[in-house]
């Protein structure tokens, strides 16, 4: 099969989007991924998305995407994996395009949540979890983090505090972005003083979810070559479950599907973790940018947290990730967030971060989660 590569990425910023429709967000993604490969046509598309059939009243969004986007007649399809949306329609274009079908893919991660707020959001983004043994117990997706963070620190002997490095390198890295939700830098001694959302986490754990749209086109790497200067090879993809419900997983602090996506796409990109030069990860809670650090090799059971003390996670640490502020200072655009990860290692790859590069990066890895890691995206980027 043939390998695939980036030829064009385009991002809005993360925000309360008011005055925006979901087409015309997804619109502007795609119109600055267009531009940026100079082309006008695709022959498919992915939109990636989670919640608009609840929050927007809007389903069948490969229709409507296409027709408001002027590529009315082409294949369309919305891929939905609850928050790994974005990463799980990134997935379906690569194997589209690896299978010779498509020669070249579109996709795009919408969402737009700040249609409602209160208790329809809850409720919406608690359809992530399962339905008949969860969230009609009344487990909430914040609650789920709850519940993990406090087994971490039981099972690991930390504490709240621990955990503040993670926000503190997302917020430093998203004071720099000038597409970030919250610009605002955070003091290590602030972290464990925040009003708690639901115990042990609080408002500086869990990301805000916030209205976005990012977008990439992809084709055949040989054809790339043709097209653009810099295309960027995704050298590894992979998507893996576990199962939905936390109380049927043997281990819970385990993120099994991140470990097994993250393990079989380096395996197809050759590479190891300690070659992989930043990782976009899944920063959804504080605690599940420690348990993917684990699950994906770059640090050892219970010890995730502490490559975040150390300050190993910064853009000039041992494995930077969160490198434009990550969910957590970037915004949580939900569905929409996976192709963000992999628009943001792009860039990185490309050497368009600006004052978040990271300097001498050649590989780069991104990971989008579904709730609490049923569902896992893994991709592996390299400059083509």
């Amino acid at each position: 099969m043939s390998n695939v590569s980036i030829i064009g990425i385009g991002k809005t910023n993360v925000r309360e989007h008011w005055d925006t429709s979901i087409r015309h967000l997804a619109w502007y993604a795609i119109e600055a991924a267009l531009d940026d490969a100079a082309i006008s046509k695709v022959d498919s598309l992915y939109v990636g998305n989670m919640l608009a059939g609840q929050l927007s009243n809007q389903n069948h969004l490969g229709a409507l995407v296409a027709d408001f986007s002027g590529l009315r007649g082409i294949e369309a399809v919305t891929v939905e994996a609850a928050d790994a949306s974005g990463g799980a329609a990134v997935r379906q274009a690569v194997l589209a395009v690896k299978s010779g079908l498509v020669e070249t893919a579109l996709v795009v991660g919408v969402e737009k949540i700040t249609d409602e707020t209160g208790t329809p959001v809850n409720a919406a983004l608690a359809s992530g979890l399962d339905a008949d043994f969860e969230a009609i117990q009344g487990l909430t997706y914040i609650g789920a983090g709850a519940l993990l963070m406090r087994r971490y620190m039981f099972e690991h002997n930390v504490e709240v505090a621990d955990f503040a490095g993670f926000s503190v390198n997302a917020h430093a890295n998203g004071a720099s972005n000038p597409m970030a939700m919250f610009r605002n830098r955070l003091k290590p001694e602030r972290f464990a003083m925040a009003p708690l959302v639901a115990d042990p986490v609080s408002l500086f754990d869990a990301a805000p979810t916030g209205d976005g749209a990012a977008a990439i086109i992809i084709t055949r790497t040989e054809r790339a070559r043709d097209m653009v200067p810099q295309p960027v090879e995704i050298a590894g993809s992979a998507m893996a479950t576990d199962t939905m419900g936390l109380h049927d997983r043997k281990d819970i602090l385990r993120l099994a599907a991140a470990a097994n996506s993250a393990s079989r796409a380096m395996e197809q990109a050759g590479v190891t973790p300690e070659e992989i030069d930043l990782f976009e990860l899944h920063d959804s809670f504080t605690v599940m940018a420690a348990l993917s650090l684990e699950a994906s090799g770059f640090a050892e059971r219970g010890q995730g947290w502490q490559l975040a003390r150390d300050g190993e996670i910064g853009l000039d640490g041992r494995i930077p990730i969160s490198t434009f502020g990550g969910l957590k200072a970037r915004g949580n655009p939900i569905g929409a967030t996976g192709v963000f990860q992999v628009v943001e290692v792009a860039q990185q790859l490309r050497g368009q971060a600006e004052a978040n590069q990271v300097d001498g990066a050649k590989m780069g890895m991104a990971q989008n989660l579904g709730t609490t890691g049923a569902t896992a995206v893994t991709h592996v980027l390299r400059l083509s």
